[in-house]
């Protein structure tokens, strides 16, 4: 099973990791789509360790690149409207080690999602560097366990994965239901 799923990927290790770092940017870039699969596909490709190295890298270049663009583009937003709202001032004057520690926390978070921690800390004061290394060491802990379940998910039997997926589509349809009821 594994050898046909994987026929369609590089044999060339060096064009698969490009491939990967590439899908984390862009992901990041959406600000909204989750990165689990990448992390599942290094997992799978590359092994446990490898995978994970990968992803790390992936998802910190990710982060960085979108730092840079939101960065840039809240500076045009910024410049032609003035913040009016509270939040986003205190937000906005940010700095040091209170930004520092922020991003760490969020991005140890597994359910905040990446974009809007980025979003902050780029209308932050934070600067590029202390964006980077909080944000790689807040990402590791929460990568870990992703590539952790990813690992032990892929070593059931085919029943048990099948399993996993139909609950997890049922949560979602229900979640869903859920949802728009409670809309209504």
């Amino acid at each position: 099973m594994e050898n046909v799923s994987l026929q369609w990927l590089p044999q060339n290790p060096v064009l698969a990791v490009l491939i990967s770092l590439s899908l984390n940017i862009l992901i990041a870039i959406s600000g909204i789509l989750p990165s689990a699969a990448v992390t599942a596909g290094n997992i799978v490709f590359f092994g446990f360790k490898t995978g994970l190295l990968i992803s790390i890298i992936g998802e910190a270049a990710g982060a960085i690149i979108t730092f840079i663009i939101y960065r840039k583009g809240l500076s045009i937003l910024i410049s032609q409207n003035q913040v009016k709202n509270r939040l986003l001032k205190r937000l906005k004057n940010t700095q040091r080690l209170e930004a520092v520690f922020l991003v760490l926390f969020l991005r140890v978070l597994p359910f905040v999602p990446s974009g809007a921690v980025t979003l902050a800390a780029a209308f932050s004061k934070m600067g590029l560097l202390s964006f980077s290394v909080a944000s790689t060491l807040g990402k590791i802990p929460s990568l870990f366990i992703e590539a952790y379940s990813v690992d032990r998910v892929l070593k059931l039997t085919i029943e048990w994965q099948i399993g996993i997926v139909i609950v997890l589509i049922a949560v979602i349809i229900g979640y869903k239901l859920w949802k728009k009821e409670s809309d209504n």
